[in-house]
């Protein structure tokens, strides 16, 4: 330990190792339990309505459905996402902290984007129906 800091190897990364296997496990779990939103083979003759993209794009599709030009928001959004450690006015951290409070703004608005992407992914996989018309699911 030097300087009072403790090495990364092994313990941060026996976390991360931990957190891998967790979310592995969860995820061929989840796989396995959930079906695959797929529907048979396209027929021109009788397509769906409303036809929805795959659960991971229903979020930007839901946005788009209002007007064509919110995909201009995703790409900022998607651009400020990736800029995000180069922001300026950020504090230097001497350590590594869960929601430092140099860095409090950033994870608001992170989890903010988290939110919201996910209430826009619920609202349209099952609040909207025929032509694209919010219904109950119940």
């Amino acid at each position: 330990m030097t300087r009072g800091y403790l090495k990364s190897s092994p313990y941060f990364f026996r976390i991360i190792k931990i957190a891998w296997v967790v979310s592995t496990i969860c995820l061929l779990v989840s796989a396995a339990l959930l079906p695959a939103p797929l529907q048979e083979p396209a027929d021109l003759a009788r397509v769906p309505n409303p036809v929805k993209s795959a659960w991971f794009l229903l979020w930007i599709q839901e946005l788009v459905s209002h007007s064509k030009y919110l995909i201009y928001a995703v790409l900022v959004l998607a651009v400020g996402m990736v800029l995000l450690p180069w922001l300026p006015g950020q504090k230097k951290s001497d350590q590594a902290t869960w929601l430092g409070k140099g860095h409090l703004g950033i994870a608001a608005a992170a989890m903010a984007t988290f939110a919201a992407v996910l209430l826009l992914t619920v609202v349209a996989r099952y609040f909207r129906g025929e032509n694209w018309a919010f219904v109950l699911p119940f």
